[in-house]
């Protein structure tokens, strides 16, 4: 961890999909939290002056967040901004990898060009969070690698989540193992706050997690329960051409304050 002196950000603004948006992590007032509200109160602790903006809507792809949202984020003027995109590609049936990357370099190209710093991640190994898509695995390592190319190129700052065992835990995941628990929007909030050095954070969200045993049976009737509670509706979604955002708009749209209320709750 950096010793230095923290920067002082002021406008925080996150852009990306159902993560960011908190899917996953219920507020308590029928709204969602997720690890970028999280992260805003640990930064808005020790910088009153924070505002903050989530302009993440779910079902996403980098596309979508590129057309809908860049041109938002970049007339907010952020001195900081976060990029999670890119894992609803990776899962549809058909990927466009050029198209994908194409996206990705001119959203971190025109953030980086404002003078904002930009953080984004590596994505978990998908398979060992469900295993019937392991298949998949591959694409999510290609990207990965992808990741650690333009977090060199245009040097953002990167939070590495593919070789934590701890972010495959099932304990991290929702039921649908699409989404975060929040257990898993917690752990990603620290890692960005320790990521970025921030004053308290620390590295405790590598820790490894209690191991989940289960019996032979009870691991083919958790993977039964989950293929037909929610891969099934999700592959039936796909294929009405549904969006689970369709609809939605960004839950906070303009820079806000970060509320002592929202400090107060981690």
């Amino acid at each position: 961890m950096d010793t230095g002196a923290f920067p002082c950000y002021l406008r925080y603004v996150a852009i990306g999909d159902s993560q960011t948006e908190g899917i996953g992590d219920p507020d308590g007032a029928g709204g969602h939290r997720g690890w970028a509200d999280r992260f805003a109160a640990l930064l808005g602790a020790g910088t009153p002056a924070l505002r903050y903006a989530n302009l993440a809507i779910r079902g996403r792809r980098a596309a979508q967040i590129r057309a809908e949202q860049l041109g938002s984020a970049v007339a907010l003027r952020p001195d900081l901004v976060t990029v999670m995109a890119g894992m609803n590609d990776i899962i549809r049936p058909r990927l466009d990898r050029a198209a994908l990357l194409a996206d990705l370099h001119a959203m971190f190209g025109e953030l980086t060009a404002i003078g904002a710093r930009v953080i984004t991640f590596t994505y978990p190994d998908i398979g060992g969070i469900a295993p019937f898509v392991r298949p998949l695995s591959p694409r999510v390592r290609e990207l990965n690698a992808e990741m650690r190319g333009l977090a060199s190129r245009y040097r953002l700052t990167l939070v590495d989540f593919e070789p934590i065992a701890a972010t495959t835990h099932p304990l991290v995941w929702s039921a649908d193992r699409l989404h975060l628990s929040p257990l898993g929007h917690d752990l990603v909030a620290r890692a960005v706050a320790d990521t970025l050095a921030l004053p308290g954070a620390d590295a405790t969200w590598r820790d490894p997690l209690p191991p989940v045993r289960r019996t032979v049976a009870e691991s083919v009737a958790t993977e039964l329960t989950w293929t037909t509670q929610h891969m099934l509706p999700w592959i039936a979604r796909r294929v009405r051409g549904r969006s689970s955002g369709t609809g939605i708009q960004p839950k906070r749209p303009d820079l806000q304050p970060v509320l002592v209320s929202d400090r107060l709750t981690t």
